[in-house]
């Protein structure tokens, strides 16, 4: 990713970062050295940089799995999809035999938009148990299906008032529930604390595992209440020199109000190290695409579902980007449809007029509906985009049929439109949404295939090397750390994936099956077990 040396057959490296780089001769007059020939006959490429995911991406495995699509867990375990909503149910009986009295029986990963013949509801969830609370946490994080007993729990009735609590043909409830103010008490009754998935050492190290089976080398955790318990454990669990990983960690914009996250976040970069980075914050606007709760312009939905649901309200969301801007705090701004991609791009050019801060780049996160002109005023406002491209496969059929249309669905993810308009970008899989893998990532916005094999925006495809950057160079423009990771360039920390094969010379279609040694971070190799 170094344009001046675009390939080079030796590195040398010292005190954890990169000395020189060239060729055995060159990089020998530095003076004495060893030789180490672990790599000979692999690809070292710059440290993958995974721009959105979640430090619940390990620890979340500790409930059960019910997603459609196959996954693998941190310790390499297997789990097959389920197909059906009898299959969610057989899989919810076995767990549910294992459990204990009293506990709560928690899954996650599931997702109604690919069983089609009806959404599952509470009476579903009731054949495991009328009287275990159960919670369904769908894939998207944004909703989840309960049962009569967590509705019961939380003194859930008709005509609440709460919006986001789905209503069955009765008036009641019928145990979906949709983004956070609809979730939350269940979660709080039932202790399902998503970010506290992230908080335990064993945790930490899960996240660990899991980044280095995909080859990355710095993550971004985007959500995060960071009290100061936390941030002393995660200082000390990074600062291993066993620990494979630097860590980004976002704070959560929507616990305080606006001047206590601005406060707490300049606290939070004063604590920052070598391998952990703090003082950016992550601000949630609307909520899922294929959940039906993003925020969508006219002409809305394209099977006429009613428009999302705000996390947060536009008049606030003016309120809290123009205190961090002024106080040059950098945002993540979680925004899936093009009405909160509109209304995050005023918020910012209103605090951005009032207060001009060159020295900090906001970032669009997901961004995922983006037409090309809200790409030509992100280029003028110096805002950055982090595009979700696994959603091209996971759900781009879907997107295409049932949420969006087939107009719309074409130009999601639109890396092309973000290139032409000079638009910085990344491209991510906000695991454990989707699962990690950065070459997966860079596969779909490369491709643009769908699950079924359609292409989905030809336009929109990016070449192999424009991807790679995007996972490195272009993420690492996003978190504001290009000047030390992101290319294998001298001063940089010694930070690197290690491929099997390479990227630019397989044929693109088979990029994602490019199998993955394990990484080396400040010098130190970290083989995958």
């Amino acid at each position: 990713m170094d344009p001046a040396c675009p390939a080079a057959d030796h590195i040398a490296v010292k005190d954890g970062k990169i000395l020189a780089v060239g060729t055995e001769k060159e990089i020998s007059a530095w003076g004495d050295h060893d030789l180490d020939e672990t790599f000979k006959d692999l690809v070292i490429m710059p440290g993958m940089i995974e721009g959105h995911c979640h430090l619940m991406a390990g620890a979340i495995w500790q409930f059960t799995y019910v997603g459609y699509q196959d996954r693998i867990d941190p310790d390499g375990k297997f789990w097959p999809g389920v197909k059906s909503i009898d299959d969610v149910l057989d899989r919810l009986k076995k767990a549910e035999e294992k459990l204990g009295p009293d506990e709560p029986l928690v899954a996650w990963g599931f997702d109604p938009i690919f069983l089609m013949a009806r959404r599952m509801d509470k009476s579903d969830l009731d054949q495991v148990s009328t009287t275990r609370p159960i919670a369904v946490i769908h894939s998207n994080f944004h909703l989840m299906t309960v049962n009569s007993a967590s509705l019961k729990l939380a003194n859930y009735v008709a005509d609440m008032g709460i919006d986001g609590i789905a209503l069955g043909e009765d008036g009641t409830p019928n145990g979906e529930l949709q983004e956070m103010a609809a979730m939350f008490p269940i979660m709080r009754r039932l202790n399902i604390n998503l970010r506290e998935l992230g908080r335990a050492s064993k945790s930490l190290l899960a996240f660990g595992q899991v980044c280095n089976r995909a080859g990355v080398t710095t993550a971004a955790d985007l959500l995060n209440d960071l009290p100061d318990e936390d941030v002393e454990e995660m200082t000390e669990i990074t600062s291993r020199e066993d620990y494979p990983l630097r860590l980004h960690s976002m704070l959560n914009a929507l616990s305080q109000t606006a001047t206590e996250i601005r406060d707490r976040a300049l606290i939070l970069r004063q604590k920052s190290t070598d391998k952990l980075v703090l003082g950016g914050v992550k601000i949630v606007t609307d909520g899922s695409i294929q959940g039906f709760t993003a925020r969508i312009r006219w002409p809305g939905h394209f099977n006429g579902n009613p428009n999302g649901i705000w996390n947060i309200a536009p008049g606030q969301l003016h309120e809290l980007v123009d205190v961090l801007n002024q106080a040059g705090v950098q945002m993540h701004i979680h925004t899936n449809g093009d009405e909160a991609i509109e209304v995050a791009l005023d918020a910012l050019e209103a605090a951005r007029i009032k207060s001009n801060r060159p020295d900090v780049q906001h970032v669009l996160q997901h961004c995922q509906m983006a037409d090309r002109a809200h790409f030509r005023k992100m280029k003028r406002l110096n805002v950055h985009a982090n595009l979700f491209s696994n959603h091209i496969y996971y759900f781009g059929d879907k997107h295409l049929e049932i949420t969006i249309g087939p107009d719309r669905a074409r130009r999601m993810d639109a890396c092309r439109s973000a290139a032409d308009m000079g638009v910085t970008y990344a491209i991510h899989s906000d695991a454990p949404v989707t699962p990690m893998a950065p070459l997966f990532t860079a596969w779909c916005a490369v491709n643009r295939q769908t699950e079924s094999g359609r292409t989905l925006g030809e336009y929109e495809k990016i070449s192999v090397g424009e991807a790679l950057y995007a996972i490195t160079m272009g993420a690492a423009q996003t978190l504001q750390v290009d000047d030390r990771v992101g290319s294998i360039e001298i001063g940089k920390w010694a930070d690197f994936s290690i491929l099997e094969d390479d990227p630019e010379s397989v044929d693109p279609m088979k990029l994602k099956d490019i199998p993955i040694w394990g990484t080396v971070v400040a010098g130190r190799k970290f083989k995958i077990q």
